[in-house]
């Protein structure tokens, strides 16, 4: 049986951390959404997403498909339910398409807004992701539960005696190297992936993960909820965020409530606030919308979708959103959406033209010996361009 992992209308609503790629294969937690799945069938899975995103992200099929909603976090309940099902069956909850278990010639033809001939309501919560901000809001219980998904019957690897670890939820894998740090986990477990690296003098609060070939550089301060992607680096003070694959944050500054894509780096002494002045709600841009729409969350920071960048001492304030390929610079604060593709900052934008744009990712590529900028990647970039043009009104 093949896992197949749908995108359904937060595909949009997720924007714009999903014009690269499709909801399930976004991480919170340790893991991304689809290896969630596939570590509790022991599967593979591919995506049915959008078409300029297949060639990147495929679609592969069995006689036997279990599509699953992209937004969708696998719990026990939820299994439960699903495997219940048989061929045809359809799983819903108010309306929304959660599973559904197709033969080789419907998987085909497969559309997540279709009416199923046979539907059984699912009577539990599930937890999914539909804006932004659920990425960071949830990375505490998604942590803790991927956390006691990896590690069950698992022994740690041993670090350093020069740590000091507080309390039992901490693993390492092997590879992963600490010394003269601290790691408190009474709030939260702390995972170490292999090849990872903590340098000397740093203090983390669990939860934490750190996944594969990342470092965190010397003097850091972390508090939970907080995940850093594979081949990632980061340093300074950071609270709550979500920091996907290849993405550097190296020096100090604040990053507080926060998600950054892939390919994102962010500059020196570079800081975003996640409190307003007046302690009001935060609101953010939504592409959908195309308006600043209500969050319902008073502590609400940066929003960074891949390939986006900003200079040193850049001032990010509360809910900020800024789209793929965006380049932040200058004095002053950037106004709360920065389109995709823009060059500039509190001065005024221009457009970051393909060329410029594929120059600089082409030598952050070079950069990586297991990544190439390839065609596939240049596809999907020069569709996101195009997909975002009317946001540059510049």
């Amino acid at each position: 049986m093949a896992i197949i992992l749908f995108d359904d209308k937060a595909h949009q609503t997720l924007l714009p951390l999903t014009f690269t790629r499709p909801v399930a294969n976004l991480r919170l937690g340790i893991l991304t959404i689809a290896e969630k799945w596939a570590k509790r069938y022991d599967l593979d899975f591919s995506y049915h997403t959008q078409a300029y995103l297949t060639g990147k992200f495929p679609k592969t099929t069995e006689e036997r498909n279990l599509f699953i909603n992209g937004a969708l976090c696998p719990d026990e309940q939820l299994i439960e339910a699903i495997l219940k099902l048989h061929g045809g069956e359809a799983l819903k909850y108010k309306g929304q398409l959660l599973a559904v278990k197709l033969s080789r010639s419907d998987a085909e033809s497969f559309d997540p807004f279709a009416d199923f001939g046979s539907e059984v309501n699912y009577t539990g919560e599930p937890v999914m992701i539909k804006y932004p901000e659920d990425i960071f809001r949830l990375n505490d219980t998604e942590l803790r539960k991927d956390f006691q998904l990896l590690t069950k019957r698992r022994t740690s690897a041993a670090i350093s005696n020069t740590n000091v670890i507080i309390g039992d939820d901490f693993f390492a894998e092997e590879g992963a190297v600490a010394e003269c740090s601290t790691f408190n986990t009474t709030r939260g477990p702390v995972y170490l992936a292999a090849d990872t690296e903590v340098w000397e003098g740093c203090h983390i609060r669990g939860g934490f993960a750190l996944c594969e070939h990342s470092q965190v550089k010397m003097g850091a301060k972390v508090y939970g909820a907080t995940t850093i992607g594979p081949y990632c680096r980061v340093g300074g003070e950071i609270n709550n965020a979500v920091i996907w694959g290849y993405s550097s944050k190296g020096h100090e500054g604040y990053l507080g409530n926060s998600v950054l894509g892939e390919w994102c780096n962010i500059g020196a002494d570079s800081n975003n606030s996640n409190l307003k002045n007046n302690y009001a709600e935060v609101k953010l841009w939504d592409y959908t919308t195309q308006r600043f729409r209500r969050t319902g969350l008073q502590f609400c920071g940066l929003i960074m979708a891949d390939h986006a960048k900003c200079a040193i001492n850049t001032m990010f304030n509360t809910g900020t959103v800024v789209g793929v390929s965006a380049n932040v610079f200058g004095a002053g604060f950037p106004r709360n959406f920065v389109p995709d593709f823009s060059w500039g900052g509190a001065q005024g934008y221009e457009v970051y033209t393909l060329k410029k744009m594929f120059e600089t990712t082409e030598k952050v590529f070079e950069r990586r010996e297991n990544r190439e900028f390839n065609e596939v990647e240049h596809d999907i970039l020069k569709k996101v361009f195009e997909l975002t043009e009317e946001f540059r009104r510049f």
